[in-house]
């Protein structure tokens, strides 16, 4: 009796955290739309709204999937709609190639692949077609001009009307260039353009090239002369999710390329970089430290080894991170491991979600409730804190909790949904659901593609992509193009019969038996007769030694 009392205990406290989590969701949500709109940010402490990264209602792009993550259905629908009416790509503004991918790209793409599920109604063929999906194309194709440089590695900035200005700087972060693949390569299995997956892998490559002697990177590259002009290695602010592209760019397509990648880079890693289960800066020629700082953006690190089945190493980290965030009810941008203590003018915490991030996938792949306590402390910490009349405001110094007039369009993309999964264990983007409820759909021509059925890949901005999906339309495109080679082949053997031709006697009839050393020819058209398999686990295990 008593383990039933604390099990329905549990399950209480959980649904609580969720409502809690929906009410911060929305008085964010409604707080944007009422004083903010159509800009891209709000200002909570005045409430009202600002440009920040473009000037395309970042905030309601970036939190469109949340919608529907927490079970808003109407609102998505209307919010989709909206966009398509009020959000145009041709516009003479500057704007970030890095984080208009991550969260316009993403959040758009995210948002097709997921109308299905939202009731939507869809186009023939979807997911291979939609108007969402044309919007992420738009605004993709606004990004190309930046690759076209001698070495394939992007600029950092480019104007969506004139492209890339003559003056632009071709400095740029490591991240900037290596964080393309995931939002990239689903552009061309869904549309059948391979320009968009092309020039990811020509940048990483690029980028794989440079790496030192040691095996590392640096985080600042000049990526037309391909010299580092900021030489500090390490997994935080510059590098981070270049490394996390790797390794969820292998698991969407099953490449092993990208995860060998990763895996030489991590051993460098944890021969020069880790200390004690925390990841210093260190010269990336000479292995020496440089910083002994720890960042909070390198809190997605202990989620990221969770995915390769590290879990040992993670959880040491990880419990290194949560100590940080209970001396401060945070994470400062930079922590000065010796000291003990914040770095001076970088004391603040904008709300970011790395640490929840981690936290949610551990607790998939260990079951342990610290990660639901750090859930809870989060949540205590953001309400009591950052909480305003007009939203959550980022927190400026975590020292004595004075705040920023900015509300991060990630905080409802990234914090919040990281929140609310790692209190719902069954929800759909962790494949939870029975057969009947809606956990998967059909897609495709004629709706033989099932989808949504789990293995979803988030990227670098909590945008859930589905694997099966590329794999639906990448096979419906390359289906088309055998039947058309086919046809070609048809009509042109037609034409050569129907020319006049000597009378002979007809050929002998084409043996079956294939001749000394002859192999068997496959037909033209193979049909897709293996299903979909996204060969994920929990752990990780993504590639095996018989794969």
């Amino acid at each position: 009796i008593n383990s039933s009392i604390c099990s329905a205990g549990k399950y209480l406290k959980i649904n609580i955290s969720k409502q809690r989590i929906k009410s911060m969701f929305y008085h964010a949500y409604n707080s944007y739309l009422d004083n903010a709109f159509p800009y891209d940010e709000l200002r909570p402490l005045t409430c009202d709204g600002q440009d920040t990264w473009g000037s395309f209602s970042l905030t309601l792009i970036d939190a469109l999937d949340t919608l529907l993550v927490l079970g808003n259905r109407t609102e998505f629908e209307r919010v989709a709609s909206l966009l398509q009416d009020t959000v145009d790509f041709d516009i003479d503004v500057n704007a970030s190639v890095f984080e208009t991918n991550i969260r316009v790209v993403g959040g758009l793409l995210s948002a097709h692949l997921l109308a299905g599920r939202a009731g939507m109604e869809l186009e023939s063929g979807w997911p291979c077609s939609g108007p969402l999906l044309r919007m992420a194309e738009d605004a993709a194709r606004k990004l190309l001009p930046a690759f076209q440089t001698p070495t394939g590695m992007p600029y950092g900035t480019v104007n969506l009307l004139h492209g890339v200005s003559p003056t632009e700087t071709p400095v740029t972060c490591t991240a900037g260039v290596g964080t393309f693949i995931l939002e990239f390569a689903t552009l061309s299995r869904l549309t059948g353009d391979a320009t968009f997956e092309n020039v990811a892998r020509r940048a990483l490559r690029a980028l794989w090239k440079t790496r030192s002697d040691i095996g590392l990177v640096g985080n600042h590259i000049d990526i037309v002369s391909k010299k580092w002009v900021a030489q500090d290695a390490g997994i935080g602010a510059g590098v981070d999710s270049y490394f996390e592209y790797l390794v969820k760019g292998a698991i969407m397509l099953q490449d092993e390329e990208l995860l060998n990648m990763f895996l030489e880079y991590d051993r460098a890693i944890q021969n020069y970089t880790r200390f004690d289960d925390w990841y210093l800066w260190v010269h990336m020629h000479k292995g020496t430290v440089s910083m002994p700082v720890f960042q909070s953006l390198e809190a997605f690190w202990p989620g990221l080894q969770s995915l390769l089945g590290n879990l040992d190493s993670a959880v040491r980290t990880f419990q290194n991170y949560y100590s940080v965030w209970r001396q401060f009810g945070g994470l400062p941008e930079f922590y000065s491991i010796p000291q003990g203590y914040t770095v001076d003018k970088r004391e603040g915490y904008p709300l970011r979600p790395e640490l929840i991030e981690s936290a949610m996938y551990l607790f998939r792949a260990t079951g342990d409730h610290t990660y639901l306590q750090l859930g809870l402390d989060a949540l205590e910490s953001i309400e009591r804190i950052a909480k305003t009349p007009c939203g959550y405001a980022s927190v400026k110094d975590l020292r004595d909790h004075q705040l920023d007039n900015r509300m991060e369009s990630f905080f409802l993309a990234e914090t919040i949904k990281y929140l609310y999964l790692l209190f719902d264990p069954t929800h759909f983007l962790h494949g939870g659901g029975t057969e009947g409820d809606g956990s998967w759909e059909e897609g495709g021509e004629g709706g033989q593609c099932v989808l949504g059925a789990g293995g979803f890949i988030f990227n670098t901005e909590a945008h859930p992509l589905d694997p099966a999906a590329l794999y639906c339309c990448s096979r419906h495109t390359q289906d088309r193009r055998e039947l058309r080679d086919i046809l070609i082949n048809l009509s042109q053997h037609d034409r050569q019969s129907k020319q006049p031709t000597k009378e002979t006697e007809g050929p002998a009839p084409e043996s079956i038996a294939l001749k000394p050393g002859e192999k068997k020819t496959p037909p033209p058209l193979s049909c897709p007769v293996q299903p979909f398999s996204a060969r994920l686990s929990i752990l990780g295990q993504v590639f095996s030694d018989n794969t």
